[in-house]
């Protein structure tokens, strides 16, 4: 459904552009947690583990498809912006997300900000992504192709684990999907991409806001140098998973997005790109009930089956 001038205004009014995030962090997870499903006890469509590694023990959710088809496995990385949501508030997207795909889904519990800044969230899900390639009986299942999906905030540790793996040589990542990811530093009037500045005031996720996670996300200005922290500054693209990148046509990151999808293409890596026409950032929270999150769910399973595109915006 394109945004008429009646939804631009509503848009508008609820972008909050006075709400600092660095100093009501806090209640924003409260008012999410308020809002999340109230869950029943676990049953054979999820069920919670916990990954003992590196002294540290890590929740994940493992969902498992009214159809499993026993043919791939997604370990996924939630948004908010490093600071807030949870396998809690994701929960409905994990399970449509395995359900649309029939795949075993694993959604991780990571550390996030300011109590635990960069790099811990992504020494997290690097952790379990580890683990499941290297040691996967822990999981209890016998995981099948695995790929590894984040969004926003997710989509920046996607890129990260995928960087790092490669960087450390551990193990070797097949797939990746990131859907409307961070992938730069600057979304201040600075930035280098137009779509900070279109879209950055009122379409909810504004500028501001993401510079708000940064501040809340980094130590130190010293991070913001780092490919982990900001992928887009790899020097090297080279040796990088099959990637399905999905941005959303009225979104600050949207040309953050497809900019790390050229450098990856250019680089020789298999690369779809796939701008969601009128959509916002964060649409795959709406539920299945949304144009925006089906046609996503199509494209992921395209993806999943072996799609030979090879695109880039």
């Amino acid at each position: 459904m394109a945004i008429n001038k009646f939804m631009r205004l509503a848009l508008k009014a609820l972008s909050y552009p006075d709400i600092d995030i660095r100093k009501t962090y806090q209640l924003q997870r409260s008012i999410q947690h308020l809002k999340a499903p109230k869950l029943l006890p676990p049953n054979h469509n999820w069920q919670d583990h916990v990954v003992h590694t590196g002294g540290r023990d890590i929740l994940t959710r493992i969902y498992t498809p009214k159809q499993n088809a026993e043919e791939n496995t997604l370990l996924f990385f939630h948004g908010g912006g490093w600071v807030t949501e949870s396998i809690d508030t994701y929960h409905k997207v994990c399970s449509a997300l395995a359900d649309a795909t029939q795949s075993k889904v694993i959604s991780v519990e990571y550390r996030l900000a300011p109590e635990s800044p960069f790099p811990e969230g992504l020494e997290d899900c690097y952790a379990v992504a580890r683990e499941l390639f290297l040691h996967p009986v822990q999981f209890g299942f016998d995981p099948h192709s695995v790929t590894l999906v984040g969004d926003s905030a997710g989509g920046n540790l996607t890129a990260a684990v995928s960087l790092k793996a490669r960087d450390i040589g551990e193990f070797s990542i097949p797939r990746q999907i990131l859907i409307y990811p961070a992938t730069y530093y600057d979304h201040s009037v600075s930035s280098p991409f137009p779509s900070v500045i279109e879209n950055g005031s009122d379409y909810l996720l504004t500028s501001k806001r993401i510079c708000e996670y940064i501040d809340l996300y980094k130590r130190d200005d010293g991070d913001l140098k780092s490919p982990y922290f900001a992928p887009l500054l790899a020097e090297d693209f080279s040796n990088q998973p099959d990637t399905l990148l999905i941005t959303a046509e009225y979104d600050p990151l949207r040309d953050e997005g497809e900019a790390y999808g050229r450098k990856l293409w250019e680089a020789g890596n298999r690369v779809e790109v796939h701008r969601m026409k009128d959509a916002l950032h964060g649409f795959m929270s709406l539920g299945i009930g949304y144009v925006h999150v089906r046609r996503a769910h199509e494209l992921i399973n395209a993806f999943l089956n072996g799609s030979e595109k090879n695109e880039s915006n």
